[in-house]
């Protein structure tokens, strides 16, 4: 693999010598994977976030020459903060990020902490208030789409069942478009535990079936709810949708079988906003 500092610049016009990244051994780039701890971004607006909400989570920052100008504060904050940053070439963010749709940026970052159930009941204000709970959702696309619609709706966080592997990757925060800095990812206990623990702190659970399901148009939707969201295909677990409070569909023409769950998602979430305006 060829050395993507090889062609590394640093015109004199840039901010001070930022601190320089150590050399790896054998020239190469870094893997994709950063262990549990740290995630690989890119694309513009989810490094834009991750810097507005998170700078001290900034570890690395590999950019293009032409976005210089646009990245002065965050170059300037890497300077004074000795976070290390480079100037590479487009095919070398290629190979960094494992994609060709990093916009010309990519950063190395620290994960937002996945919260227990109860810490992040603790800390919720008071009044309404609408998260999600994944029930199987796996693919990263739809995971990004789900946190890109959560965010604009305003939804306090996803809820991860116990089981679940689900865990932000790049292309997830880069089809978030910044949403997943907006939204708190939230591990649950068991199911049994997690609605007691929902329930007590004055939600709803709502599973989302299908079909078969109530009329989420012209169902009431409580201040406080949970929807719960199945797998992109085999749809939610049908035991977890009989103990929850609700069972809401979404209707349609019947030209297709059903939305995809990142679709399904956006309409659910604003059938909520319009009820509490």
């Amino acid at each position: 693999m060829n050395d993507p500092w090889k062609n590394a610049r640093r015109p004199s016009s840039r901010p001070p010598r930022a601190t320089p990244l150590p050399p790896r051994e054998g020239g190469t780039p870094p893997p994709p994977g950063r262990g549990n701890d740290e995630l690989r971004l890119y694309g513009w607006n989810a490094v834009q976030a991750l810097f507005a909400k998170r700078p001290q989570a900034l570890r690395k920052l590999y950019l293009v020459e032409s976005l210089i100008p646009r990245m002065q504060p965050v170059l300037k904050w890497c300077v004074a903060n000795r976070v290390g940053y480079r100037v590479v070439e487009e095919g070398d963010l290629n190979k960094l990020a494992a994609t060709t749709h990093h916009e010309g940026l990519v950063a190395d970052v620290l994960r937002a902490p996945v919260l227990p159930l109860a810490q992040w009941l603790a800390e919720l204000d008071e009044g309404p208030a609408l998260a999600l709970w994944l029930d199987g959702v796996g693919n990263p696309h739809n995971f990004g789409a789900i946190l890109r619609s959560a965010a604009h709706f305003g939804a306090k966080a996803l809820l991860l069942p116990a089981s679940s592997t689900l865990a932000l990757s790049g292309a997830a925060a880069r089809v978030a478009e910044g949403g997943a800095e907006s939204v708190p990812l939230v591990q649950l206990p068991d199911d049994a535990e997690a609605m007691a623990q929902l329930r007590t702190a004055g939600f709803g659970l709502a599973a989302t079936l299908v079909e078969g399901g109530d009329d989420v148009f012209r169902a009431s939707l409580p201040a406080r709810l949970v929807y719960v969201m199945g797998a992109e295909s085999e749809g939610m677990d049908r035991g977890l949708a009989s103990q929850c409070d609700q069972q809401l569909s979404i209707p349609g023409s019947g030209a297709v079988e059903s939305l995809n769950v990142a679709s399904a998602t956006a309409v659910l979430l604003a059938q909520w906003v319009s009820q509490r305006g």
